[in-house]
């Protein structure tokens, strides 16, 4: 007998556990040649962040790496709520992010980048998933350590769309001012609005939990594009900012525009100021109540004025106000209106397109002298365009009455004049 032999249970024992150990490393095996073809592993990850999400979430092709920072790759990428259509599309979705936020299961938010190529957001399906979505805590956003690029983007909601959407976001701390960069269009037929806007939000982390925010957005716009003018915008608008469900506020706005009026070959600057509460909801603007000051020069007046101001597929405007002055590019006014000092109170009302091209309502007063117009915007700085070569008179519609008028050596008096624009 071999003294040095194992006992038969002890060797059966370890053939046992080199067979355990055996089938333990061929089964990693598997798990980690499965792991290493990502086309296997991808859907079946999209899978369990859709289940957890109760999205549907597929990809054409599906790429990543594990050396260093992790990365994650998705081609055609295609996010929707079981039944309903597609909330997210992109063309592609890179994502990279450190391993500690992978081995802390999510309770570390740091991401060190984040792009998105095409992605096209539907607004409407976004809120329906949302609303089935269970009661949280308060929103948490990433940290972004080598922050966001978006590229030909697209918002798309039931009354409007944004194109062209690029977005440049450097860095990005829930506690710490975040400035970011946004080019786009708004659409909201027949509203088309270009914009390049350098925008800082002070608090991220607070303006998601809804807690007002100082918000200052700067940048260039084209307030008005239509046949034959426009109206391209220098705009700074700052104030703190709470977003509500379906909804923001911000109040109250300071919104400043430097703008010029390009018709032909006549470009006119004017200064623009508005202050009061500013709210967006159902695709519509609304300043109630605002305080507007205009400086212009030219055909443009300067004025002062209080009122309101809606702005969506419409426009919407009341304003009760005075003029500085008579603009000098104004038709000369008679005798001895010409000669008076006196303020020029005034009203406007208007609704219609937002280009100002269906009728506003006017009235005016110096001294015992009222004029009562409806005038067309465009037509009146056709009009104001073209004087020197055409109609002597602007193409108004309305009645001035005036106790006395001196006109070619004549005194009238108790005038009452009706004009029409044909």
């Amino acid at each position: 007998m071999n003294a040095t032999a194992a006992p038969k249970p002890v060797r059966r024992r370890w053939l046992r556990l080199a067979v355990r150990l055996a089938l333990a490393l061929v089964v990693l095996a598997l798990i980690v040649g499965w792991l290493l073809h990502p086309q296997r592993a991808g859907p079946f990850l999209l899978k369990r962040i859709g289940l957890a999400l109760n999205l549907e979430i597929t990809a054409r092709s599906f790429d990543y790496r594990l050396r260093g920072t992790p990365q994650l790759v998705l081609d055609e990428v295609v996010a929707r709520r079981p039944g309903d259509t597609p909330l997210l599309r992109a063309k592609r979705v890179f994502v990279s992010l450190p391993w500690r936020t992978l081995r802390t299961g999510g309770d570390d938010l740091t991401v060190r980048r984040i792009e998105l190529d095409a992605p096209v957001l539907d607004l409407p399906a976004l809120q329906r998933w949302l609303a089935t979505r269970p009661p949280s805590g308060p929103i948490q956003i990433p940290k972004l350590t080598d922050g966001l690029r978006v590229r030909d983007g697209r918002i798309d909601n039931d009354d409007w769309r944004i194109d062209g959407l690029a977005i440049d976001l450097p860095t990005l701390h829930p506690e710490h001012s975040a400035q970011a960069r946004v080019r786009g269009r708004y659409l909201d037929a027949p509203i088309s609005i270009p914009a390049d806007l350098s925008i800082t939000v002070a608090q991220p982390g607070g303006l998601l939990a809804g807690t007002p925010t100082q918000v200052t957005g700067r940048g260039q716009l084209t307030l008005v594009e239509t046949d034959g003018w426009r109206v391209p915008a220098q705009v700074v608008l700052s104030g703190p900012l709470r977003i509500g469900k379906d909804s923001a506020l911000l109040q109250p706005a300071k919104l400043g525009i430097a703008a010029r009026h390009e018709s032909g070959d006549t470009s006119t600057p004017f200064r623009l100021g508005l202050y009061g509460p500013m709210a967006f909801n159902n695709a519509l603007w609304r300043f109630v109540p605002v305080t507007v000051v205009l400086a212009g020069e030219g055909a443009i007046p300067s004025a002062q004025a209080r009122g309101s101001l809606s702005v969506g597929r419409s426009l919407t405007l009341h304003l009760d106000g005075e003029l500085a002055a008579w603009p000098q590019a104004w038709p000369t006014l008679p005798a001895p209106l010409s000669a008076s000092k006196s303020s020029l109170p005034f009203a406007l009302d208007y609704k219609g397109a937002p280009a100002f091209s269906d009728p506003a309502s006017l009235s005016l007063r110096r001294d015992a002298t009222a004029l009562a117009l409806q005038v067309r915007v465009p037509e009146i700085l056709t009009w104001l365009d073209t004087a020197s070569t055409g109609s002597p008179l602007p193409p108004l519609a309305g009645k001035l009455t005036t106790p006395r008028i001196e006109f070619d050596g004549a005194t009238l008096e108790g005038v009452e004049i009706e004009m029409s624009d044909e």
